[in-house]
């Protein structure tokens, strides 16, 4: 087997274990669902599935990969003298998941999936987490491009504050979808408080780097 077709059927395996997963925690909730049981439905044994999710939490949150790398890159690859702000704003303000969604039927499972982090701690908890490494990442890569020493806040503060506004959109999103907001205005609403906190932002933080 060739190495391209490896990698294809391993991505496959992982696909299908998470589509499974996600199914399983949207039918009964997250708590009640083991990873024993996510196997199973997947035709995979236990030990693969930890092979490719090392946590449960993994499970559901696995993929957040590209959006961490998303992010970086529309900071990195921003055109010559944009600010890292104006980069930031159009890389958050763009439409992803529900609110990109026109189909009813993929509106309402991801409804459900926002229900299903809203209903566990362990979730809640592990998205925490992931956040705190999105912004330690965000603060290495405005570190190097300043040429900021390792021991300078500077960075890590405007990490924060950017990240900041991407935490404060995403709660915001999950209480008007859990109060029964689907509509295109939900995406309009979201896109007009995210533009009042990045004028707070640049109001008190100037251009930015």
């Amino acid at each position: 087997m060739n190495q391209g077709l490896r990698e294809r059927k391993k991505q496959q395996t992982r696909d299908r274990i998470r589509s499974v997963a996600r199914e399983l925690f949207i039918e009964r909730g997250f708590e009640r669902v083991t990873v024993a049981e996510v196997a199973l439905a997947a035709d995979v044994s236990e030990a693969t599935a930890f092979n490719y999710f090392p946590t449960k939490e993994d499970l559901f949150f696995g993929g957040l990969e590209e959006f961490e790398e998303q992010l970086l890159d529309a900071i990195r690859l921003r055109d010559p003298g944009e600010t890292v702000l104006t980069a930031f704003g159009r890389f958050v303000l763009t439409p992803r998941g529900l609110l990109a969604t026109k189909d009813p039927e993929s509106v309402e499972r991801l409804a459900s999936i926002t229900r299903v982090i809203e209903a566990s701690p362990a979730l809640l908890a592990r998205e925490q987490q992931i956040f705190s490494r999105f912004t330690d990442s965000l603060a290495a890569l405005l570190a190097a491009e300043s040429g900021a020493p390792a021991d300078a806040i500077e960075p890590w503060v405007l990490a924060n504050a950017l990240m900041g506004v991407h935490r404060a959109l995403v709660s915001y999103t999950r209480s008007r979808i859990l109060a029964g907001a689907r509509s295109t205005k939900l995406s309009r609403d979201v896109r007009a408080q995210g533009r009042a906190a990045l004028a707070a932002l640049e109001r008190g933080l100037g251009g930015g780097p």
